[in-house]
């Protein structure tokens, strides 16, 4: 199972959604049992009717910073786009990820516009990294005056820039990338907590406050980690042999609190089930970490391929995920491969709506 193309499959276009449901929880679920292969047809709402009062659901509390910039460069008027990655707190320097014609020179200065296009923030060149990503310092341009009554002094934290002056960083195949003023609610899960994600961890944003309180009145207990989710999600995997692939590293935690639950629950017979693959990226790092399950941080590259020894989960709630990717490796290794392509192909079948903003499985 070392072959990428064994993770292969064709999706019809139209089964891209474009959009969420109008209610989160109305999004189809597809039940798929691992031990005897049953698939059964439901919806996410009535997942309180499959959990065990034992049982422990494990929820990723990151929150998607509007990472989006979209401006000109001030030297050329040249389009510009790019994603904020991450921050040098000490010398205040951002790592963006960027594609743009010509040549960025040291110096030069790129003018972020607001999501109402309205020229704000400008970013000063500095350097390139090795691996062709952006250094830039951010400044309010000389003379500028902010509706919002804002100054450079007052916006330290990149959180504060990018509240301002940044967009919901869509994946493309929503929309092109292109949001619209629905998706700073919908991009976002009801429990996200700490900003850090460049994308959504999407099996969350089917939850509901009401939902939830149906979870939790079963006797279920909700915990949850922080995956801050990577550029690394939107990117296929492009070597033919997976033992030849590097797996983007991402910053994770699991706190004592929600690990002595799973593991007390687990010892009664109750199962961990992690909503969504960056809450399995956590546990299974930390399960790796040392003896059993114990609190962790830190950052994990961690490749879940089959054949793997899954130490920390018992079942998997998760959307339809791109073909060639690491997610449907993950997927597959928790499954087994044949048994999430025949997954996937029923889902075809039954017109299930894929990726983001499309529709779920829970495996068990």
């Amino acid at each position: 199972m070392n072959e990428i193309e064994q993770y292969d499959y064709d999706l019809p276009r139209e089964l891209i959604a474009q959009d969420p449901v109008a209610t989160r929880s109305d999004s189809r679920l597809m039940l798929v049992e691992r031990k005897t292969g049953h698939i059964e047809h439901m919806h996410v709402r009535d997942l309180p009717d499959v959990l065990d009062a034992r049982d422990t659901v494990v929820f990723n509390n990151s929150r998607v910073m509007p990472a989006r910039l979209v401006g000109f460069r001030k030297d050329t008027g040249g389009r510009w786009q790019g994603l904020f990655l991450r921050a040098d707190p000490v010398a205040g320097i951002w790592e963006v990820l960027t594609k743009t014609r010509g040549t960025l020179k040291a110096g030069e200065r790129i003018t972020v516009q607001d999501r109402d296009a309205r020229d704000g923030m400008e970013l000063e060149v500095v350097a390139r990294t090795d691996g062709g990503n952006l250094l830039v310092k951010p400044h309010l341009p000389d003379g500028f005056v902010d509706l919002e009554g804002g100054s450079e002094k007052e916006l330290v934290e990149p959180a504060d820039w990018l509240d301002r002056y940044g967009r919901i960083p869509l994946p493309p195949y929503i929309r092109d990338g292109q949001m619209v003023d629905a998706d700073i609610e919908h991009y976002q899960t009801v429990f996200a907590k700490h900003r850090g994600s460049v994308a959504a961890p999407t099996a969350g944003l089917h939850f509901t406050d009401a939902l939830l309180d149906r979870v939790r009145g079963k006797g279920v207990y909700m915990g949850e980690v922080t995956l801050h989710v990577g550029i690394g999600t939107f990117r296929p995997i492009q070597v033919e042999q997976l033992d030849d692939h590097t797996m983007h590293e991402e910053w994770g935690s699991l706190d004592e609190v929600t690990c002595t639950a799973i593991n007390q629950r687990r010892q009664g017979g109750g199962r961990c089930i992690a909503v969504g693959t960056t809450t399995v990226r956590v546990l299974e790092s930390a399960a790796r970490a040392g003896q059993g399950l114990n609190p962790w941080q830190g950052e994990t590259d961690i490749f879940i391929r089959p054949p793997f020894q899954f130490q920390a989960i018992d079942g998997l709630m998760t959307n339809f995920h791109l073909p060639r990717s690491s997610l449907l490796v993950l997927v597959s290794a928790f499954a087994t491969r044949d048994l999430a392509l025949e997954a996937y192909q029923k889902a075809i079948e039954q017109e299930y709506r894929f990726y983001s903003y499309g529709d779920a499985m829970l495996l068990v």
